[in-house]
């Protein structure tokens, strides 16, 4: 059966967006942000550009593929940061690196195709075998899935070269730029991350995205009305998985090295925070809450040296600052800038109200 059809049978949310409808209604504040990341190494040092920035929209892509699950489709998965890894090794294992007893040396055009490809593979098999479960139970197998692949690369020598992983893998040079440096790495990985939050937000309004979210609100309907619901959410699967998979290639560009610690139970956990910290409701939500991660990743052991206390205690520090969002915002950051720009348009439209009403008056 086709997906999203037929389309007859329910009735659409909102009509569909032109391109200057979708551009108009980011809002002033949105394109500000864009330009500002568009002209930040002018006026940013290197570190800022590649482990700030670069780091988060690189976290933001993987959870930006959880949210578009959690959000558009009511299914929690935790094996998103598992396909980035899983996408990571295969370029390490198909391209070059310094392990040469194992790398096969194929050229970048050649290798990153084939890991995205293969990672979308096993990420559309990992939500094949959950996608019949809801709630704690996708939770527990996604979780399942992404502990038995590390394991798998902690313990193989032969393909993933155990404990000590794949180091030296480095980004390529192509049209004579070294992608590896500061600034063309910031740009790619910037356009990877605004491709993915376009790619998103379209899919999201496209047929097969409100078929999606008609199955998150009434899965019994939907089937009665002669949706496939079980290959609507496979296919939601497949599309996030093509998003952490290129998100997995830029992170082992990054770190230039990959390990079982990649994918590790801690990062797993770590993407389900930044998405719910961020917010599920919208897909800049992933991005939001990836910079304040990596802020307090990076800072909060300064911070806590700072004000006098040990500073291996920053993991603490992070954790109290994720329970402050998320007690305070169910919606995550996102949620509470909505109800502050909410708040300030109810508070100029009761001024305008009353300005009217004194001009009004004899």
């Amino acid at each position: 059966m086709a997906l999203a059809e037929p389309r007859l049978a329910i009735a659409t949310p909102r009509p569909r967006e032109g391109l200057a409808e979708m551009i108009a209604r980011q809002g002033t504040s949105f394109w500000i942000v864009a330009a500002l990341l568009v002209v930040m190494p002018l006026i940013a040092s290197p570190f800022w550009l590649v482990q700030i920035l670069a780091y988060a929209m690189i976290l933001g892509m993987i959870a930006l593929s959880l949210m578009f699950l959690a959000g558009y489709g009511g299914i929690v998965s935790l094996v998103q940061m598992t396909v980035a890894a899983f996408a990571a090794y295969l370029v390490a294992i198909f391209g070059d690196s310094a392990i040469t007893q194992i790398s096969l040396k194929w050229p970048w055009w050649t290798a990153v195709p084939v890991a995205i490809l293969l990672a979308t593979v096993f990420g559309t098999l990992s939500g094949a075998l959950s996608v019949r479960t809801e709630g704690i139970y996708t939770i527990m197998i996604t979780l399942a899935i992404g502990s038995a692949f590390y394991y798998l690369t902690l313990q193989n020598y032969t393909i993933f070269n155990g404990f000590s992983g794949f180091n030296g893998v480095m980004p390529p040079i192509f049209l004579g730029i070294d992608w590896g440096s500061t600034v063309p790495f910031y740009y790619l990985t910037l356009g990877c991350a605004a491709i993915a939050y376009a790619v998103v937000v379209y899919v999201s309004r496209a047929p097969f995205g409100l078929a999606l979210q008609g199955t998150r609100d009434n899965p019994r309907r939907m089937a009665a009305l002669g949706f496939d619901v079980v290959a609507h959410r496979v296919a939601a699967y497949a599309f996030a998985a093509v998003i952490a998979a290129f998100a997995g290639v830029l992170l082992v560009w990054y770190q230039r090295q990959v390990s079982p610690g990649t994918g590790g139970v801690g990062p797993v956990v770590d993407m389900l925070i930044i998405a719910v910290v961020g917010g599920l409701s919208r897909p800049i939500g992933p991005f939001i809450g990836a910079l304040v991660y990596v802020l307090l990743r990076t800072f909060a052991l300064d911070l806590l040296d700072w004000v006098g206390l040990e500073g291996k205690r920053y993991q603490l520090l992070i954790g109290l600052g994720f329970l402050v969002i998320v007690l305070f915002s169910p919606d995550g950051l996102v949620g509470i800038w909505q109800r502050l720009r909410e708040r300030y348009r109810r508070g100029r439209e009761a001024q305008d109200a009353q300005m009217r009403v004194g001009g009004g008056s004899p």
